[in-house]
């Protein structure tokens, strides 16, 4: 019974997540009325998994990755007032996905490099920091890695990575960027994609 309890636990992996994200832009011109365009602040991007071997070579992950910034934006939303306003929106992403990856390793060797495809669900926060009004959506997510875990010891590795983070349709309509009220400004929508360069921890649990 012991036994079979250390071998399932082998199996198991925490990784802990970190990485740096670039910029992305975002617009949409729905008419000469209502439109807006902007850009979601690179910064720092971190979250947690689990990871299941289900094969020595192949693995599912469900993981969560968060990210605190700003998007500052430029928009017109149909106001009777004729001018072009400007906001530095307060923007949390949350990504929690699920996904198959495939690992690769020479024996013998303390570097295992892994590539894998994700696909879940994609969280956002938008505040105006303007009037205090906010707003929350939940978009379809996906995303996708290469990158390698390089063991210091037989439960103990450094990981880095490359990765690409998507929301589909995720900035737009579902949020209001007037001045007042927290209805719908805009009808149209704008993907977001997030390239980032980092890398983690990770460890085996149930020894080596």
């Amino acid at each position: 019974m012991a036994i079979t309890i250390l071998s399932s636990a082998q199996k198991v992996r925490l990784n802990a997540y970190g990485a740096y994200v670039f910029d992305d832009k975002f617009d949409s011109y729905y008419d000469q009325y209502n439109y807006y365009n902007g850009k979601i602040n690179g910064g720092f991007q971190g979250g947690l998994g689990i990871e299941y071997m289900i094969q020595p070579r192949y693995c599912v992950e469900v993981m969560w990755i968060h990210q605190g910034t700003q998007a500052p934006t430029n928009y017109w939303d149909g106001s009777a007032v004729i001018s072009e306003k400007h906001t530095d929106f307060d923007l949390k992403l949350d990504y929690i996905l699920v996904g198959g990856e495939g690992h690769f390793q020479k024996p013998g060797s303390i570097v295992e490099g892994y590539g894998g495809f994700f696909l879940g669900l994609g969280i956002i926060n938008l505040e105006n920091p303007t009037n205090g009004n906010s707003g929350s959506t939940s978009k379809f997510a996906w995303g996708c890695r290469l990158g390698c875990n390089i063991w210091a010891s037989g439960r103990f590795g450094i990981k880095l990575q490359a990765q690409l983070l998507s929301l589909s349709q995720g900035m737009g309509g579902g949020f209001y960027f007037g001045t007042s009220g927290s209805g719908v400004g805009l009808s149209s929508y704008s993907s977001i994609y997030q390239f980032g360069l980092g890398g983690g921890l990770t460890f085996k649990l149930g020894g080596n």
